[in-house]
């Protein structure tokens, strides 16, 4: 294999890999008009996004679809990743990562809480078994690197942990220079709102119009959107419950549902 991967450069930028829900829309074996849509719009993969920093692309979380968001964007490499929690629809393609410290060489750096290590550990057994891997590769090749809520550094840039509480769970947010990406959420802590002021964009969870008890409804998004005033807001983790085109005609002109392969300026 070469050590050099077929990549495109978005360094300075931010890339939707998803933007759905858990089960992702269209959901299997669903019948509703946005689960029939040809609008590439309605078509989200599990949310996670990707971000070219100074020194490397940083992922944030590994869905279910990693691999197919990957190709889709063209992103031969990844540097480091970074986990928002250890749901499944955030974690459970971590095994696409395993062809990385082939290009790195060296294992792949993982910025996460310890519950999430203990999840992954868990989950993914066979990455730490004292058992002799049978070949190059066989097994991700792994390095945990703690993080909780504050600043880190982390390839060539300074992040912040910012807790948010999803239902009875409790999950990270980060800010990244002006942008904020705070997915799977329904309460955000007081000590958290000041780590959130002066944004130029924040990207943040709305689910659908009723109530869930894990995450944020459209009305609260946009009451979240409405406190914080960051100059743009982009919605993520979607249900096909919001349809693109309806649902963008209905909201603020700084405010807009993000989708797959969106890409923003790192500000």
């Amino acid at each position: 294999m070469k050590n050099q991967p077929k990549t495109t450069d978005f360094s300075g930028q931010l890339i939707f890999l998803g933007t759905g829900t858990s089960v992702g829309v269209p959901a299997v074996g669903c019948p509703c008009d946005v689960c029939a849509s040809t609008n590439s719009k309605n078509k989200r993969l599990r949310s996670s996004v990707i971000l070219g920093l100074p020194e490397g692309n940083l992922l944030i979380d590994t869905t279910p679809d990693l691999r197919t968001q990957l190709l889709r964007e063209n992103i031969g490499l990844v540097h480091a990743v970074c986990y928002t929690h250890e749901h499944a629809d955030h974690l459970m393609g971590l095994d696409d990562l395993r062809l990385f410290p082939f290009y790195l060489g060296h294992s792949v750096p993982l910025y996460c809480e310890a519950l999430v290590e203990k999840q992954i550990r868990k989950a993914f057994a066979y990455s730490f078994s004292d058992q002799e891997p049978t070949h190059a590769g066989a097994t991700p090749e792994l390095e945990f690197i703690p993080i909780e809520t504050g600043v880190f550094p982390i390839l060539g840039t300074s992040i912040t942990g910012l807790r948010l509480h999803h239902g009875p769970f409790c999950v990270l947010g980060f800010r990244i220079g002006n942008i904020a990406y705070c997915t799977d959420t329904n309460n955000i802590p007081e000590e958290s709102w000041p780590a959130l002021a002066d944004l130029d964009i924040l990207i943040v969870d709305a689910l659908r119009e009723r109530h869930h008890p894990t995450h944020f409804t459209l009305e609260e998004s946009l009451g979240v959107i409405e406190r914080l005033q960051p100059k743009q807001a982009y919605l993520t983790h979607i249900s096909h419950e919001l349809e693109y085109e309806k649902t963008s005609e209905q909201l603020p002109d700084n405010v807009a549902l993000a989708y797959d392969g969106l890409r923003l300026p790192l500000i």
